[in-house]
């Protein structure tokens, strides 16, 4: 093993060191990497491995027994494609053997191995072995490892080994020399944001110990553990960033608490019948009760900050709009964002047939709109004279500027971030901000994820519509999911 690299003089330097300045990155893998969210070096540490294989016990060739799990290690003999009489597919077979024999890998419709694999190299297998006719044990598609001289500086070899997702040109062996040499050069005071006597509660290690143990489990963890992220170090870089994320998330809902609105909005019985004209039906007891806890938030001095969960068809839209006439009638404007333009445009045709023969005025404002027309539409946003703006991203630009911003609804959360919010809040002096997510969020979720906001359930739907079946499928399942898309809009239906 070679000399340690050099250790950052301070712990600030290297959590904060961007990962293009590490040996052997470079532009382009650094770009890969960014791409892949890791910019820093804490980043990169705080990204678990994809899974765990144990080769701290591989085992000569001639004691391989069929239906076990097994590492192997040995050179290759031989390897080539070959084509089967089913079409387009084709098997990568390698022979590859150690001093006690030989055993025969296969990987199915994987051509691009021919590009991997060639004679002579020292590889690692990991798989199940099967019994396959005459020829005796077989490799059915493996886990594998090309090694090289220099693997030995990160043990890839002889104990319980990391496995990365690929990520661009960074293969796991790329990818785990660098978190090794990176671990090395940390300095021993590394900073912990744990309190002691949390750790001490829950037997959670330092945060360097975690580090290690993580990237480098120790021999005596259970590969099992570390496949089901459950050991102490893993649970513990689990918590912390649950942690500082909960401290984030009461900082801001403190913040909140501390605001006020520049405007008192008040709800008299002129308000509610403005309301009244608005609605095309009667709401549901669901939806009657979201938009009491929703009036009830903008009645009071703090900013409202509520998500409303719904699933599509249970009429979010119509209670968020009742909610902007409010609002409205109380001389605020309104900011309506949607993740899409399609989306956009398809929630300003209804709210605009909706407050059809209102006095309040509907514009849309996206990013493809216009210059003449974007500059018009500003125009009237910073005059007063459009009520409410329906939009995408664009709203929060710096060219839109509202007179009086008093209500923010944000469809779909997850397409926005907390920045976008501040943004919008920063704009208005701190308006209400309503987001609604047709997202099934279980309630313990979205308590920790969106701590920072009040929750309203519309658990009903609007009589006459049709029930919702939501079904989950697997990226394997991808080109079901086309062809049921594909049969929808050959019925006549919509798809999104």
């Amino acid at each position: 093993m070679s000399a340690n690299p050099v250790a950052w003089r301070s712990t600030d330097e290297a959590l904060t060191t961007a990962l293009q300045y590490l040996k052997g990155v470079g532009p382009k893998r650094a770009s890969d990497l960014a791409h892949a969210g890791l910019d820093t070096v804490e980043d990169l540490l705080c990204r678990f491995p994809l899974r765990y294989e144990d080769r701290s016990r591989l085992e000569p060739i001639a004691s391989l027994r069929a239906g076990r799990h097994a590492a192997v290690a040995g050179r290759i003999l031989s390897c080539g494609l070959r084509t089967t009489r089913r079409r387009g597919f084709k098997i990568f077979e390698a022979l590859v053997g150690d001093a006690s024999g030989a055993v025969r890998a296969v990987w199915l419709n994987q051509p691009f191995l021919r590009d991997v694999f060639s004679g002579g190299q020292h590889v690692v297998l990991f798989g199940l072995l099967e019994t396959r006719g005459p020829g005796g044990l077989q490799l059915t598609n493996p886990q594998y490892e090309v090694l090289e001289e220099e693997d030995a500086e990160t043990i890839p070899t002889g104990r319980i080994v990391p496995v990365y997702e690929k990520v661009g040109s960074l293969t796991t062996k790329i990818q785990r020399r660098l978190v090794f040499e990176t671990l090395q050069r940390l300095p021993g005071d590394l900073p912990d944001h744990l309190p002691e006597a949390v750790k001490k509660r829950h037997g959670f290690p330092g945060r360097l110990a975690a580090f290690w143990a993580a990237h480098f489990p120790p021999a005596e963890a259970s590969v099992d553990e570390l496949n089901r992220f459950a050991t102490p170090a893993q649970r513990r870089l689990i918590f912390e960033e649950a942690f500082l994320f909960q401290l984030g998330v009461a900082a801001r809902r403190q913040s909140a608490a501390e605001g006020r609105k520049p405007v008192s909005i008040h709800i008299d019985d002129r308000i509610r019948e403005s309301a009244r004209r608005a609605l095309p039906f009667r709401l549901t007891p669901g939806q009657r009760m979201a938009l009491k806890e929703i009036v009830d938030d903008l009645a009071r001095p703090q900013p409202m900050n509520r998500l409303l969960q719904g699933d599509v068809g249970a009429g979010k839209t119509i209670v968020a709009l009742l909610a902007a006439v409010v609002a409205m009638e109380n001389g605020l404007q309104v900011a309506f964002m949607a993740p899409t333009e399609i989306l956009a445009e398809q929630h300003y045709l209804n709210i605009s047939k909706l407050l059809d023969g209102s006095r309040f005025r509907v514009a849309l404002l996206a990013g493809s709109t216009a210059a003449g027309q974007r500059r018009e539409r500003l125009a009237e946003i910073e005059s007063g004279a459009v009520h409410l703006v329906v939009g995408t991203h664009a709203l929060v630009q710096g060219s839109v500027t509202f007179k009086q911003l008093g209500l923010v609804v944000i469809d779909e959360q997850h397409r926005f971030g907390v920045m976008q919010r501040a943004t919008l809040r920063a704009k208005g002096l701190s308006p209400d901000v309503l987001v609604m997510t047709a997202t099934p969020i279980p309630r313990t979720l979205a308590l920790t994820v969106y701590g920072d906001l009040d929750t309203s359930f519309i658990r009903d739907v609007p009589p006459g519509r049709l029930p919702i079946k939501t079904i989950a499928k697997p990226d394997t399942r991808r080109e079901d999911l086309y062809a049921f898309t594909r049969r929808e809009l050959a019925a006549g239906r919509q798809t999104y």
